[in-house]
């Protein structure tokens, strides 16, 4: 069943972070804005409605100076990332908060440097999912009340399946709303619909052999509609192989108290991630959002598990925001505690002899100042070892964690989908984690979603604006 072609200005695809923003700063510049939304509630899914809500630039104030972000961004990527989404990211995050403000979103802070910028009111300090009425969740109805105070729509339940092409420009949309399949005809679109990290068949092919043993740490609707949707149309992709994620507790796959907090990075990257045979397979010192893409693409991404102390359980184990002590066995989270390695072991279901000599060889390293020799190598650049010799010993099994895609549609600084001989699709752009380019690299580079979704948002919508006033 078809239903009439529907015109507007702009549509977007997709009505998480980076889709609202564009719709409502398009809006703002008095263009015709239709967003998509696949999620049928008012209350949809959606990865920054469910985040900590916090702005930074990778780890830093989101509000320093752009030579100082471009630099954050050249050493969280070593120097992978796009030159013109780079400098346009840097250049623009922080208007960005000083923009949400104006339209009513409010902030908290913590003495933490990156966390001056968080969505008030903040999540709770605890275990688990905690999101409704909270800063992300207050902000996406402010972004959707900026839209249609201005004649804008968001349209619930619309899945988008094509887009729509005139002589090599996009003018469209087509989608199923409610049953039936409609055509919204665009000056411009822009997909914003998230990564590709809810489906399997995706996962499979660029991130990990077993995408059934990692946990959707986010709100798990992102299925590369979008993505796929510009594949079809000749665009390139990059960054494909990597995500955002973080370690959790194996028991998050049954246990929905002990997710997406607490999040396990500081344990692992500070004491050791051994397999099913007791051995080291990993660099910990990687740090945690990289560790959690080598966990992903262990043998057995479900048979890891973290070996601790009690020195590390109380630092490194209490300093997360939200941390695994005391909140992990507080929620349910399995802990084995015991007082040697061999009981440990045990308890855990190790190898004995194994896991003692992988601690062993693990601390004798550390006190020869060799870690680097160890195999793996255990780098130290990022993330401080520390040996695992004050009892109580800890361990807890582990599951790598997904929240997002880094990979996706390639870009330019103007958020404008570009071909793989980097020529522009005219009308055709994508924002948030649908794209590919900035984040990533060899240290696979994590930059903020949230950051990274609102100031894409921004530039598609304002490039839009500047290009429908001179007539393009």
């Amino acid at each position: 069943m078809s239903g009439a072609t529907v015109a507007t200005d702009l549509v977007v695809v997709g009505g998480g972070m980076a889709g609202l923003t564009a719709g409502a700063r398009a809006a703002e510049l008095g263009l015709s804005v239709t967003v998509l939304e696949r999620g049928a509630d008012p209350r949809y899914p959606a990865n920054a409605r469910w985040s900590g809500g916090v702005y930074h630039v990778g780890y830093h104030d989101i509000t320093a100076a752009p030579t100082i972000l471009r630099g954050v961004i050249d050493r969280a990527t070593a120097g992978a990332a796009d030159a013109a989404q780079a400098d346009a990211f840097a250049a623009n995050a922080g208007r960005l908060v000083e923009w949400m403000s104006e339209g009513g979103a409010t902030y908290t802070g913590t003495k933490v440097a990156w966390q001056q910028f968080i969505l008030a009111p903040m999540r709770a300090m605890r275990a688990g999912l905690d999101w409704e009425d909270r800063g992300p969740d207050q902000l996406f109805r402010r972004l959707t009340e900026r839209i249609t105070s201005r004649g804008g729509r968001l349209v619930l339940g619309a899945r988008a399946r094509s887009l729509v092409m005139t002589a090599g420009r996009c003018t469209g949309v087509v989608a199923d709303v409610g049953g039936v399949t409609q055509t919204f005809g665009a000056r411009a679109v822009v997909l914003a619909d998230g990564g590709f990290q809810a489906s399997h068949e995706r996962l499979g092919r660029h991130i990990t052999r077993h995408p059934d043993r990692i946990k959707q740490r986010g709100a798990a609707n992102g299925t590369g509609d979008g993505l796929a949707m510009a594949e079809a149309v000749g665009a390139a992709t990059s960054g494909l192989d990597l995500f955002y994620g973080h370690i959790l507790s194996r028991d998050a796959l049954t246990n929905d108290r002990v997710w997406p907090y607490p999040e396990l990075d500081a344990l692992a990257t500070s004491g050791i991630l051994v397999n099913g045979r007791g051995k080291r397979f990993a660099d910990e010192g990687v740090g945690g959002v990289a560790l959690t893409n080598l966990l992903a693409r262990a043998d057995d991404p479900l048979g890891a598990t973290i070996v601790f102390d009690a020195a590390i359980w109380e630092g490194p184990g209490r300093s997360a925001r939200i941390p695994a002590n005391p909140t992990l066995p507080e929620a349910g989270g399995t802990v084995h505690v015991a007082a040697t390695l061999e009981d440990l072991a045990i308890k855990a279901g190790l190898p004995a002899a194994a896991l003692i000599e992988t601690v062993r060889g693990y601390n004798a390293a550390l006190g020869a100042g060799t870690a680097g020799a160890l195999t793996p190598s255990r780098s130290t650049t990022k993330t401080s070892p520390m040996p695992i010799q004050a009892p109580p010993f800890r361990a807890i099994p582990v599951v790598a964690g997904i929240t997002y895609t880094m990979g996706g549609i390639l870009i330019d600084g103007e958020a404008r989908v570009l071909r793989t001989d980097r020529s522009v699709i005219e009308g055709l752009y994508a924002a948030g984690s649908n794209t590919g380019g900035l984040e990533g690299g060899e240290p696979v580079g994590y930059l903020g979603g949230l950051a990274k979704a609102g100031v894409q948002g921004l530039l598609a919508a304002e490039s839009i604006a500047l290009r429908s006033a001179n007539g393009r």
